[in-house]
């Protein structure tokens, strides 16, 4: 079996920062100091934890990340060639001046543990651009952990100077709703004259769609390309009007060939030029801002929560008398509850 793995790609045993010099580094856009600040995110260690949210706290207090950048999620069905994609999408825009960083939502499955490590090592060409940054992201088992991970390390890249950046979702479902849920763009890729059994992800999210395009329209695709274009643009019309007052669009492209590539990026840009005038940029940001605020709030408050012992010790023996019908499930909650508020 042939190997792709980039061999520009390799980990190294990075420093420790302080406070200050992860602050400095980022603002001059050091992509190592980025990277190390990232990890810190990522990590699990308590004392990491509390330098990382301090870093966060840090930029957002010196007004160091870009307001205007711009988010994309991308998304797509299996075989779609999100990572073909993403490279060729990528390069266009840091051939064109843009700085750009790649970073991912893996909701790793806790049976495989996998990772996309080798999706993004495969990316030789985008990788060795000096205008980009592409970030693996690492398995976590729980999808807040790495939603919480990801919209922070947006931060960051926007604070070391990056103006685009690609989200791209690894697993289906939740995944993708945590993506919408931090960008300005979310854009669904897709296959022509796939059945609705490999498309059957698109049901629920192409609502949440700002665009669709129809990925590998080469050679003898682009027939089947067009004829899928027309299909999803009349689908799109069933749809409600988004708040955003956008309408969303179809288009297709081949990233093998860079064919339409220019006008994915066209769309896109049409899609901040009015976003930016009529202000829903700036209103969904600070209510993305709120809604991860709660979703933080519930994690913390699940963590205590089952993290102590006297609880799960109680938890158990309720569990026991709600399997026998000695005790309803809704009174056993309560319960549980009114313990943990009390006996703090």
């Amino acid at each position: 079996m042939t190997n792709h793995l980039n061999k520009n790609f390799q980990r190294k045993e990075r420093p420790n920062f302080t406070l200050e010099q992860f602050v400095s580094g980022i603002e001059k856009g050091d992509t190592t100091v980025l990277s190390q600040a990232i990890t810190l995110l990522e990590s699990e260690n308590v004392s990491q934890s509390k330098l990382a949210s301090t870093l966060v706290s840090e930029i957002l207090q010196r007004k160091l990340a870009n307001q205007k950048s711009l988010r994309i999620g991308i998304t797509g069905v299996p075989g779609v060639g999100k990572s073909t994609f993403i490279e060729s999408f990528g390069y266009y825009l840091a051939e064109n001046g843009h700085k750009v960083a790649v970073l991912a939502i893996d909701p790793s499955s806790q049976k495989s543990g996998g990772s996309i490590l080798g999706d993004k090592t495969r990316m030789e060409r985008l990788v060795q651009h000096p205008n980009v940054f592409i970030r693996p992201s690492p398995s976590r088992g729980t999808l807040g952990g790495v939603a919480k991970a990801t919209r922070e390390s947006m931060l960051l890249c926007e604070a070391a100077g990056f103006s685009i950046l690609l989200i791209e979702t690894v697993g289906v479902g939740q995944s993708e709703i945590a993506v919408r849920g931090m960008v300005d763009f979310f854009l669904l890729l897709m296959l022509a004259g796939a059945g609705d059994e490999l498309q059957g992800i698109k049901r629920g999210i192409m609502e949440m769609a700002d665009a669709l395009v129809i990925t590998k329209a080469e050679n003898e695709n682009v027939n089947e390309a067009r004829k899928a274009m027309a299909e999803y643009k009349n689908a799109l019309h069933l749809f409600p009007s988004a708040e955003s007052g956008w309408i969303p669009q179809v288009e297709m492209c081949s990233a093998l060939t860079n064919f339409n590539i220019d006008k994915v990026w066209a769309m896109i840009e049409g899609y901040q030029n009015q976003m930016m005038i009529n202000g829903y940029l700036e209103r969904n940001r600070q209510q993305q801002a709120k809604y991860w605020l709660n979703e933080r709030i519930v994690e913390l408050l699940k963590s205590s929560f089952f993290g102590e012992t006297r609880i799960s010790l109680a938890l158990k023996e309720l569990e026991k008398q709600v399997i026998n019908g000695t005790i309803s499930p809704f009174l056993a909650a309560e319960q549980l509850v009114e313990r943990f508020i009390h006996e703090r």
